[in-house]
């Protein structure tokens, strides 16, 4: 199979023929929070240049990965809280023109014909090479483990400490990540936030919730907390640093 990557700016006519990928290969909530909803338009049109399309012979998409540039001082302690954070901050930071110094992987997604062909790795290369391409120094992200889901009750650095008997990391995406250089730099626990009435989360899961407590939900990384009417859910995910120059 013959394979090439483009970005949505050489590609602008990808953007919808990209959307239902990206839609089945997230849960269905995960759309709902805050900044996804406020800036998801905005990301493609205006880093067109950052969204990378893996296709496949028939020039049909057959991954996509999303990022975003944004200001960083190179520093753990200078990383916004997660997903939610860093995407948010990468719009003011374009807003106020601060010029970026690091690009945000805010997610990697494979069509169903893709999966476990090793491709995803292909994406991530693309996205590295478009960071380094426009002169920033570092490739970060905050990653979903992509076998989290299954284990939504073990908490998340214990998860993240299972190795497979050869010393890799047990999760297939870290350990993508990690193959190509990555260096984990800390568990953002609240990555990703999101909250809805006990109406909606019925609607996204296909589930119901009659009384409060904790549930879990097909694709959900931890437990939905519902109390009162309302669904909590707080994601956590790993940051992972792609260093694209010396130093």
């Amino acid at each position: 199979m013959t394979m090439r990557v483009v970005t949505l700016a050489q590609c602008p006519d990808l953007e919808q023929a990209q959307e239902p990928l990206i839609e089945a290969g997230w849960p269905r909530f995960t759309f709902a929070s805050g900044p996804s909803l406020a800036y998801s338009g905005r990301l493609m049109r205006e880093f067109a240049e950052y969204q990378v399309v893996l296709l496949g012979d028939d020039d049909r998409p057959l991954g996509a990965g999303q990022s975003v540039p944004f200001h960083w001082d190179g520093t753990h302690s200078g990383l916004p809280n997660g997903w939610d954070e860093v995407l948010t901050q990468a719009m003011a930071d374009h807003d106020a023109g601060r010029p970026p110094s690091a690009s945000a992987a805010l997610g990697v997604t494979m069509a169903a014909q893709a999966l476990g062909k090793g491709l995803s790795h292909l994406v991530l290369r693309a996205m590295r090479d478009v960071a380094a391409a426009n002169g920033l120094a570092d490739l970060v992200a905050p990653v979903r483990p992509s076998l989290k889901a299954s284990y939504p009750l073990i908490p998340i650095d214990q998860y993240l400490d299972w190795k497979l008997p050869d010393g890799r990391p047990f999760d297939p995406w870290v350990r993508v990540h990690i193959g190509l250089g990555g260096q984990i730099m800390g568990i953002c626990p609240t990555s990703m936030v999101i909250i809805g009435t006990v109406a909606e989360w019925e609607e996204w899961t296909e589930m119901r919730f009659p009384g409060n407590g904790s549930y879990v939900v097909p694709g959900a990384l931890v437990p939905v907390d519902i109390d009162r009417g309302r669904g909590r859910y707080a994601e956590p995910n790993v940051w992972i640093r792609h260093r694209l120059t010396a130093g």
